[in-house]
């Protein structure tokens, strides 16, 4: 629970305001606390992939926390970790941002995979693939996948970037995070080629049954990939993934470190979750997430 402000009998719209200033949890009625205790019982079962699931009112990451319990051997695998606010969300290469409270989904798994780690790799692309899949189906939005890490959807005919994914290693395992813009407004963006839920016309942006879909559907593939020992081909996985992404058939630049770059158009998502180029001199260059600082649009 978010600590209240003291009584004040005197003055009850001093406390109010108060209470607005310091983002407390009902001044925005429209974006309503997340229901903590029914999420658990949802998603926290006997089989479940999830043993926990904790919700904080404010943290600076829910990755940054999530991965130092399991550092320290006090996170279980399939523990979850949700924050209502984040002041110093992170996404890929220590890229910073932040959205007002209780405006999205900012969420972290702790996950120790049992298959061979070479195939590690393909877990911030499982996230993407069953992110999508569950928002087509809990908010009947078509959300499209940027190689490597980023969501996007079409607001006013333009694809924007309403969400991403980070993986990083924690203890035994993996740390996923998932954050998504949900219910953002146009003057609450970041920049203006950001996008949210409610700005793509979802059916809903109902934080919780948006939560337990994508959970549900993390667990669904999380599990096929487990069973075909993170083999993401037996398992559907890199089929369904060139399917969303919308990197595939474009023509990008790979930046890479030095102000380096490969130009040419995306072709492949390769079995180890490489983005392949074909290149103007008829070369097929596989990039990896962690070689690039940007894929940007050719020209």
């Amino acid at each position: 629970m978010t600590p209240q402000p003291p009584e004040n009998p005197d003055n009850s719209d001093s406390s109010a305001n108060s209470d607005k200033e310091r983002g407390g949890r009902w001044t925005d009625l429209d974006r309503p606390p997340l229901n903590e205790a029914a999420l658990r019982k949802a998603l926290v079962r006997p089989g479940s992939l999830w043993t926990s699931l904790d919700v904080v009112q404010a943290t600076g990451s829910t990755n940054t926390d999530l991965a130092a319990r399991a550092a320290k051997g006090e996170a279980e695998a399939g523990s979850v970790l949700l924050a209502e606010e984040q002041s110093a969300a992170r996404g890929r290469l220590d890229r910073q941002w932040s959205a007002p409270p209780r405006s999205g989904i900012f969420l972290s798994v702790y996950l120790e995979p049992g298959v061979p780690t070479a195939r590690w790799g393909w877990l911030p692309l499982l996230a993407g693939v069953a992110t999508a899949t569950a928002l087509a189906r809990a908010a009947g939005v078509d959300t499209a996948l940027k190689w490597p890490n980023d969501l996007l959807l079409t607001v006013e005919g333009e694809e924007r970037k309403a969400g991403g994914i980070l993986a990083e290693a924690a203890g035994d395992g993996v740390v996923l995070g998932i954050g998504l813009n949900v219910s953002l407004r146009a003057d609450e963006l970041p920049v203006p080629t950001a996008g949210s839920l409610a700005l793509a016309g979802a059916q809903g942006t109902d934080r919780d049954p948006l939560l337990r879909a994508v959970l549900r559907s993390l667990e669904k593939w999380y599990g096929d990939w487990r069973a075909a020992d993170g083999d993401p081909a037996a398992c559907g996985l890199q089929e369904a993934y060139a399917a969303g992404c919308a990197t595939l058939g474009r023509a990008v630049r790979a930046i890479l470190p030095g102000d380096q770059e490969i130009r040419g158009e995306a072709v492949a998502v390769d079995g180890d979750g490489r983005l392949v180029l074909a290149t103007g001199d008829g070369v097929q260059r596989p990039v990896s997430a962690g070689d690039i600082v940007h894929l940007r649009p050719a020209g």
